[in-house]
Protein backbone atom coordinates (compact mmCIF):
# COMPACT_ATOMS: atom_id res chain seq x y z
CA UNK A 1 0.00 0.00 0.00
CA UNK A 2 1.94 3.05 1.34
CA UNK A 3 5.87 3.09 0.22
CA UNK A 4 8.72 4.33 1.65
CA UNK A 5 8.71 7.90 1.77
CA UNK A 6 11.33 10.32 -0.81
CA UNK A 7 13.88 11.68 2.01
CA UNK A 8 15.67 15.01 1.69
CA UNK A 9 19.14 14.82 1.28
CA UNK A 10 19.26 16.36 4.73
CA UNK A 11 17.09 13.60 6.38
CA UNK A 12 19.53 10.56 4.44
CA UNK A 13 22.71 12.56 5.84
CA UNK A 14 20.88 12.54 9.23
CA UNK A 15 19.92 8.97 9.36
CA UNK A 16 23.37 7.94 8.45
CA UNK A 17 24.97 9.78 11.66
CA UNK A 18 22.25 7.68 14.00
CA UNK A 19 22.90 4.71 11.88
CA UNK A 20 25.12 2.83 14.73
CA UNK A 21 22.38 3.97 17.44
CA UNK A 22 19.58 3.27 15.54
CA UNK A 23 21.61 -0.38 14.67
CA UNK A 24 21.41 -1.09 18.68
CA UNK A 25 17.89 0.11 18.99
CA UNK A 26 16.81 -2.72 16.18
CA UNK A 27 18.68 -5.23 18.40
CA UNK A 28 17.24 -4.28 21.76
CA UNK A 29 13.73 -4.75 19.73
CA UNK A 30 14.84 -8.15 18.24
CA UNK A 31 16.03 -9.54 22.02
CA UNK A 32 12.74 -7.89 23.58
CA UNK A 33 10.50 -9.77 20.97
CA UNK A 34 12.25 -13.41 21.02
CA UNK A 35 12.22 -13.06 24.58
CA UNK A 36 8.67 -12.53 25.37
CA UNK A 37 8.27 -15.29 22.38
CA UNK A 38 10.41 -17.58 24.67
CA UNK A 39 8.21 -16.54 27.83
CA UNK A 40 4.91 -17.62 25.95
CA UNK A 41 7.06 -21.01 24.38
CA UNK A 42 7.68 -21.80 28.56
CA UNK A 43 3.72 -21.15 29.09
CA UNK A 44 2.80 -23.61 26.39
CA UNK A 45 4.96 -25.83 27.36
CA UNK A 46 4.47 -25.96 31.20
CA UNK A 47 0.53 -26.04 30.07
CA UNK A 48 0.69 -29.04 27.91
CA UNK A 49 3.03 -30.82 30.23
CA UNK A 50 1.29 -30.46 33.63
CA UNK A 51 -2.07 -29.55 32.56
CA UNK A 52 -2.56 -31.35 29.40
CA UNK A 53 -3.68 -28.86 28.08
CA UNK A 54 -2.34 -26.66 25.20
CA UNK A 55 -3.64 -23.04 25.08
CA UNK A 56 -1.30 -21.66 22.17
CA UNK A 57 -2.26 -22.87 18.89
CA UNK A 58 0.72 -21.20 17.17
CA UNK A 59 2.57 -17.89 18.02
CA UNK A 60 4.22 -15.86 15.43
CA UNK A 61 6.50 -12.83 15.31
CA UNK A 62 7.58 -9.73 13.21
CA UNK A 63 10.07 -6.72 13.58
CA UNK A 64 9.74 -3.69 11.35
CA UNK A 65 12.43 -3.32 8.72
CA UNK A 66 14.14 0.17 9.04
CA UNK A 67 12.31 1.07 6.06
CA UNK A 68 8.66 0.46 7.08
CA UNK A 69 9.94 2.32 10.07
CA UNK A 70 11.07 5.24 8.52
CA UNK A 71 7.92 5.22 5.87
CA UNK A 72 5.75 4.81 9.62
CA UNK A 73 7.56 8.18 11.54
CA UNK A 74 7.21 10.26 7.89
CA UNK A 75 2.86 9.47 7.87
CA UNK A 76 3.40 10.26 12.01
CA UNK A 77 5.46 12.78 11.57
CA UNK A 78 7.94 11.34 13.77
CA UNK A 79 11.71 12.94 14.15
CA UNK A 80 14.02 10.61 12.37
CA UNK A 81 15.67 10.69 16.07
CA UNK A 82 15.80 7.42 18.36
CA UNK A 83 14.14 8.74 21.19
CA UNK A 84 11.40 10.18 19.64
CA UNK A 85 11.17 6.71 17.19
CA UNK A 86 10.81 4.68 20.21
CA UNK A 87 8.10 7.08 21.94
CA UNK A 88 6.06 7.09 18.49
CA UNK A 89 6.45 4.26 17.06
CA UNK A 90 5.26 1.91 19.28
CA UNK A 91 4.54 -1.86 16.99
CA UNK A 92 8.19 -2.20 15.71
CA UNK A 93 8.23 -5.51 17.52
CA UNK A 94 5.11 -7.55 17.38
CA UNK A 95 4.11 -11.21 18.52
CA UNK A 96 0.87 -12.84 18.10
CA UNK A 97 -0.27 -15.81 20.08
CA UNK A 98 -3.44 -17.93 18.45
CA UNK A 99 -5.66 -19.72 21.02
CA UNK A 100 -8.29 -22.34 21.17
CA UNK A 101 -10.40 -20.29 22.80
CA UNK A 102 -11.51 -17.22 24.32
CA UNK A 103 -10.19 -18.00 28.08
CA UNK A 104 -7.37 -19.18 26.98
CA UNK A 105 -6.38 -15.34 26.29
CA UNK A 106 -7.59 -14.42 28.99
CA UNK A 107 -5.45 -17.08 30.94
CA UNK A 108 -1.96 -16.31 28.82
CA UNK A 109 -2.54 -12.57 29.46
CA UNK A 110 -2.46 -13.38 32.85
CA UNK A 111 -0.05 -15.44 33.54
CA UNK A 112 2.67 -13.39 31.19
CA UNK A 113 2.13 -10.03 32.71
CA UNK A 114 1.85 -11.54 36.46
CA UNK A 115 5.55 -12.27 35.40
CA UNK A 116 7.35 -9.02 37.80
CA UNK A 117 9.97 -7.73 35.11
CA UNK A 118 7.30 -7.35 32.58
CA UNK A 119 5.28 -3.41 32.85
CA UNK A 120 1.94 -3.34 31.16
CA UNK A 121 2.59 -0.25 29.12
CA UNK A 122 -1.18 -0.69 27.09
CA UNK A 123 -4.26 -2.65 26.83
CA UNK A 124 -7.04 -2.80 24.26
CA UNK A 125 -9.91 -4.80 25.09
CA UNK A 126 -11.24 -5.83 21.51
CA UNK A 127 -12.83 -9.11 22.68
CA UNK A 128 -15.00 -7.07 25.15
CA UNK A 129 -16.10 -4.36 23.06
CA UNK A 130 -14.85 -5.00 19.54
CA UNK A 131 -14.58 -2.74 17.16
CA UNK A 132 -17.20 -1.46 14.44
CA UNK A 133 -16.25 -3.57 11.43
CA UNK A 134 -16.22 -6.73 14.18
CA UNK A 135 -12.75 -7.15 14.67
CA UNK A 136 -11.94 -8.63 17.76
CA UNK A 137 -8.26 -9.48 19.44
CA UNK A 138 -6.35 -8.25 22.63
CA UNK A 139 -3.65 -6.21 22.48
CA UNK A 140 -1.24 -5.49 24.96
CA UNK A 141 1.85 -3.56 24.97
CA UNK A 142 4.91 -4.93 27.33
CA UNK A 143 8.01 -3.47 27.73
CA UNK A 144 10.73 -5.96 28.98
CA UNK A 145 13.74 -5.28 29.81
CA UNK A 146 17.37 -6.07 27.63
CA UNK A 147 20.77 -6.28 29.16
CA UNK A 148 23.13 -4.96 26.02
CA UNK A 149 26.39 -3.90 26.68
CA UNK A 150 25.58 -0.37 26.95
CA UNK A 151 22.97 -1.20 30.05
CA UNK A 152 19.64 -2.19 30.33
CA UNK A 153 17.00 -0.55 28.21
CA UNK A 154 13.83 -0.99 28.26
CA UNK A 155 11.92 -2.32 25.30
CA UNK A 156 7.93 -2.21 24.08
CA UNK A 157 6.94 -5.18 22.59
CA UNK A 158 3.31 -5.42 21.11
CA UNK A 159 1.41 -8.39 21.62
CA UNK A 160 -1.77 -9.66 20.10
CA UNK A 161 -3.92 -12.14 21.23
CA UNK A 162 -6.72 -13.81 19.03
CA UNK A 163 -8.43 -17.08 18.81
CA UNK A 164 -8.45 -19.21 15.42
CA UNK A 165 -11.78 -17.86 14.26
CA UNK A 166 -10.95 -14.28 14.97
CA UNK A 167 -7.42 -14.78 13.48
CA UNK A 168 -9.29 -16.26 9.90
CA UNK A 169 -11.64 -13.36 9.84
CA UNK A 170 -8.88 -10.69 10.64
CA UNK A 171 -6.55 -12.42 7.99
CA UNK A 172 -8.98 -12.20 5.16
CA UNK A 173 -10.57 -9.21 5.68
CA UNK A 174 -7.04 -7.66 5.57
CA UNK A 175 -6.31 -9.40 2.55
CA UNK A 176 -10.07 -7.91 1.31
CA UNK A 177 -8.63 -4.51 2.23
CA UNK A 178 -5.23 -4.87 0.55
CA UNK A 179 -6.91 -5.79 -2.58
CA UNK A 180 -9.15 -2.64 -2.48
CA UNK A 181 -6.53 -0.51 -1.46
CA UNK A 182 -8.98 0.06 1.53
CA UNK A 183 -11.85 1.48 -0.15
CA UNK A 184 -14.18 -1.28 -0.15
CA UNK A 185 -17.74 -1.43 -1.52
CA UNK A 186 -20.18 -0.74 1.27
CA UNK A 187 -21.81 -4.63 0.54
CA UNK A 188 -18.62 -5.98 1.27
CA UNK A 189 -17.94 -4.32 4.11
CA UNK A 190 -21.56 -5.24 5.38
CA UNK A 191 -20.60 -9.29 4.78
CA UNK A 192 -17.11 -8.59 6.76
CA UNK A 193 -18.97 -7.14 9.58
CA UNK A 194 -21.52 -10.26 9.90
CA UNK A 195 -18.75 -12.70 8.97
CA UNK A 196 -17.08 -11.43 12.05
CA UNK A 197 -20.14 -12.18 14.40
CA UNK A 198 -20.33 -15.42 12.68
CA UNK A 199 -16.89 -15.63 14.40
CA UNK A 200 -18.07 -14.15 16.93
CA UNK A 201 -20.71 -17.12 17.62
CA UNK A 202 -17.96 -19.60 16.85
CA UNK A 203 -15.90 -18.97 19.86
CA UNK A 204 -19.19 -18.65 22.34
CA UNK A 205 -20.32 -22.13 20.45
CA UNK A 206 -17.00 -23.81 21.54
CA UNK A 207 -16.56 -22.38 24.75
CA UNK A 208 -19.70 -23.95 25.21
CA UNK A 209 -19.06 -27.64 24.32
CA UNK A 210 -15.87 -26.72 26.20
CA UNK A 211 -18.19 -26.17 29.21
CA UNK A 212 -20.02 -29.62 28.74
CA UNK A 213 -17.14 -31.26 28.61
CA UNK A 214 -14.82 -29.97 31.02
CA UNK A 215 -16.95 -27.72 33.45
CA UNK A 216 -17.12 -23.99 33.76
CA UNK A 217 -13.95 -23.15 31.96
CA UNK A 218 -14.41 -19.79 30.80
CA UNK A 219 -12.38 -17.01 31.46
CA UNK A 220 -13.28 -13.01 32.77
CA UNK A 221 -11.75 -10.33 30.92
CA UNK A 222 -9.08 -8.82 32.01
CA UNK A 223 -9.99 -5.39 33.07
CA UNK A 224 -9.77 -4.37 36.56
CA UNK A 225 -6.52 -7.53 36.45
CA UNK A 226 -4.31 -6.67 33.91
CA UNK A 227 -5.31 -2.65 33.51
CA UNK A 228 -4.46 -2.58 37.35
CA UNK A 229 -1.01 -3.82 36.76
CA UNK A 230 -0.38 -1.37 33.75
CA UNK A 231 2.90 0.57 34.29
CA UNK A 232 3.47 -0.72 37.49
Amino acid sequence: MSGTPKLSDESLRHFARIREDFTRMMLGYRFGMEQVATRLDILREEFTELHQDNPIEHISSRLKSPESIIAKAARQGVELEIEALRAGITDIAGIRVVSPFVADLYRLVDSLTAQPDITVRTVKDYVARPKPNGYRSLHLILEIPVFLSSGPVQVPVEVQFRTVAMDFWASTEHKIFYKYEGDVPSGLRRRITEAAATAARMDEEMADLLRAVHGDAEGSPVEGRVHDRERR
